[in-house]
């Protein structure tokens, strides 16, 4: 019987009567537990990242699909990938339950819809060509759960993570990626380690899909956005240290140019 190990009762008790520094421990002690979970279930994150990969390079589009912190959780990574990587707002897109507004402030019942999610990919025209991944700590969010079996009987390929083995979103998604970190420092607090997790695990997706796309050369963002000073300060390091020039030329073939890779490319081709 399925079984939300996101629920099981805390390891600790008693917390309001502990100490500040009791309570740092243990939280903190629970948060080691995470990544050591992330290293066992590798090959599911690189099952889901072949296919993200694969329907990228087509020119398809990555979906995340998430109530509360997951959906808060896959519109930060979705957000960022654009300044970072220098890809189209579109490429990788964060959808939540309750709609933008949801962000900041939860919608009550949301999630509950289970024909919600599927109307709101349709709003992009999902197809095909896309992969949908839905995030959900519990794996019983109705929101995602239903988008993911719509998206299976229109033929697109879907993931998930989730925290809880054999759940209904573990069972109808393609490709699972389960990461069960145990019960919550505080009981069913599931934005604490199961968030924590997810987050890991959209950074790795995300970061190895850009990668693989070209996005990264050497290990330096050479697409990134120069959104503001601090950005552009450091797309003139890369210059130089790419380059050799100083750090004057560097910066003024950067503002010409509004990419790392384009003015490296322009000083190597000695333009």
């Amino acid at each position: 019987m399925f079984q939300k190990t996101t629920e099981s009762d805390s390891l600790y008790n008693d917390l309001e009567q502990k100490s500040i520094a009791e309570l740092l421990q243990g939280i903190n002690t629970e948060d080691q537990k995470v990544p050591q979970v992330i290293a066992g279930i590798l090959p599911q994150i690189e099952a889901v990242v072949a296919q993200v990969v694969a329907k990228l390079k087509e020119g398809g589009r990555l979906f995340y699909m998430g109530a509360g912190t997951s959906g808060r959780l896959g519109i930060v990574d979705a957000s960022e990938c654009p300044p970072t990587f220098g890809v189209p707002h579109e490429m990788v897109i964060g959808l939540i339950a309750g709609g933008d507004s949801a962000i900041r402030k939860a919608v009550e019942f949301a999630e509950d819809d289970t024909e919600q999610g599927w109307r709101d990919l349709q709003e992009y025209n999902v197809d095909k060509n896309d992969i949908v991944l839905g995030i959900a700590a519990s794996g019983t969010t109705p929101y995602v759960i239903g988008a993911l079996e719509q998206c299976n009987a229109h033929g697109i390929v879907t993931a998930c993570i989730t925290c809880n083995a054999g759940s209904p979103l573990d069972e109808v998604a393609q490709f699972p990626i389960v990461a069960v970190v145990g019960p919550e420092f505080v009981t069913g607090s599931s934005r604490m380690k199961a968030g924590t997790a997810q987050k890991l695990i959209l950074n790795m997706i995300t970061t190895t899909t850009m990668i693989q796309l070209g996005r990264v050369k050497g290990n330096k963002m050479v697409d990134m956005q120069l959104s503001n000073h601090k950005l552009v300060e450091r797309g003139t390091r890369m210059i130089v240290q790419a380059t050799g020039i100083s750090s004057e030329e560097a910066k003024e073939r950067l503002l010409q140019h509004q990419s790392v890779r384009k003015a490296i490319k322009s000083i190597e081709d000695g333009q």
